[in-house]
């Protein structure tokens, strides 16, 4: 059980310490980036090392708890306004942009289980279920192709999580790649030109060469 995603309800001053330090670790993951130490985090915090890892076992619970607080916090009402919607493929793509945005400001967390990234199935659960329910009536609605899968969509997802590699925290770079994406998978092209292209940072295409 991951401690940091499945809790107990914690004690008022306990749950102050968890929120403490999640919100330094997003502070020193920024400043710092993916190789930041936990004694930094938690001199952030302004707790000692025994509270930060009674709470969290090491710095991948830590990061997790990081990314799923914020899952939560900024995608978690789009999914729930998208399933709402009359429209499901727009609403897939507000998702699909909340997804975006939260990966792109938290680019560091990410970096921080580059190669691991598996981990992230136990806090993405529900959105790919959410998600899989949108494609679905989007290609009931005939706006989303009917050839695509989820295991496409997902597949998708992670090429365009990639992205964040190639670009600034915080850049929205991401943008133009996912109107591309879809500009693909609707049935239709919107009627809009594509988001300016951002220029690679210098490392960038190093970045990806090595990953071969």
């Amino acid at each position: 059980m991951n401690r940091a995603l499945d809790r107990r309800p914690l004690r008022a001053d306990a749950a102050r310490n968890v929120d403490k330090i999640i919100t330094a670790a997003r502070q020193c993951f920024r400043d710092h980036g993916p190789e930041v130490p936990l004694q930094t985090i938690a001199i952030t915090a302004g707790v000692g090392p025994a509270t930060l890892f009674r709470n969290f076992a090491d710095k991948e619970e830590l990061v997790l708890a990081a990314l799923n607080r914020q899952l939560r916090r900024l995608v978690d009402p789009v999914i729930d306004e998208a399933l709402a919607a009359p429209d499901a493929a727009d609403g897939l793509f507000r998702v699909i942009y909340a997804l975006m945005g939260v990966a792109s400001e938290e680019a560091n967390l990410l970096g921080a289980v580059a190669g691991r990234r598996g981990l992230l199935t136990g806090i993405t659960g529900s959105l790919i279920e959410s998600m899989a329910v949108l494609l679905g009536r989007g290609q009931g609605q005939g706006t989303l192709r009917s050839d695509i899968s989820m295991t496409d969509l997902i597949r998708l997802l992670a090429m365009l999580i990639g992205v964040v590699d190639t670009m600034e925290a915080g850049s929205d770079a991401w943008r133009r790649p996912v109107a591309l994406v879809e500009d693909a998978i609707r049935t239709e092209r919107p009627h809009r030109p594509l988001p300016p292209q951002a220029p690679l940072p210098g490392t960038a295409f190093d970045a990806v060469l090595g990953q071969r």
